[in-house]
This record gives structure tokens, sequence and C-alpha cells, in this order.
């Protein structure tokens, strides 16, 4: 099992810990949701990333590869911008949902759920051909 870096933020706060993707990470505060949810929407809050996916596209064709492979228009994005997406199968059903990362016009770096990792890579290596 693999520790974040808030790992003992966390666990001072008595946050109720499970096991996720190979982490273990928090899914409830003592206060509870109500509370959680009103801390972030009047001070600020911070989601721990460190169990996610992350894939990176590059080379001349990165780009057609990302719009070949999400639902959103990723020829919008400029440098530096990040844009919610999903992965669809061909029938329509989602693989995953995910941030599309515009490094440049060359390179962008996806970031997916940390449970689907292997799934998301199997149909990312599929949809290259």
């Amino acid at each position: 099992m693999i520790l974040t870096g808030f790992n003992a933020i966390h666990k001072s706060l008595n946050a109720k810990m499970v096991h996720f993707a190979g982490f273990e990470m928090p899914i409830q505060y003592p206060k509870g949701i109500i509370h959680e949810h009103k801390i972030v929407r009047e001070k600020v809050g911070v989601f721990d990333v460190s169990h996610m996916g992350e894939f990176e596209v590059k080379g001349k064709d990165a780009l057609a590869f990302v719009q070949k492979s999400t639902v959103n228009d990723a020829s919008k994005l400029n440098p530096g911008c990040i844009q919610y997406s999903a992965m669809c199968y061909l029938d329509g059903g989602i693989v995953d949902d995910l941030l599309v990362y515009c490094i440049n016009s060359e390179y962008y770096y996806l970031v997916v759920n940390g449970a689907n990792v292997d799934k998301d890579f199997a149909w990312l290596e599929s949809n290259k051909e």
C-alpha cells in the first residue's frame, strides 16, 4: 500500500481511511460531508491526486490521438489549460472520465481514475490503430 504526501494530515484529522487503487485514501471526516462541503465552498479544499493514473501523449499526431480518444474538442485547449472529458467505447458507453492537459501542440497529459489505469491503458492502446 502506498501512502500519499497528505496521509499523515488525513490521519491527524481522524479521516476514515480506505484502500483505493493501491493507496490509502480518506473517504470521510468526523464532522461529515456537509461540513466538508461548506469548508471547501467558504474557504479552501485540496484534492490529493497522488493516486490518479497518468498518461503522456507526445509527438506530431498527439492532438489527433487525443481527439480520437476523448469526447471534447481538445483543439480548443491552449498550452497550460485543462479540459474535463471522457473516453467512450464505440457504442457510447463510458470507459472513464479524465482530465486532458495541454502542455503544447505536441504534448498532452491525460489524468484518469487510479482504479481504472489498466482498463484505460488497454483502451488507449487499442485506439492507436
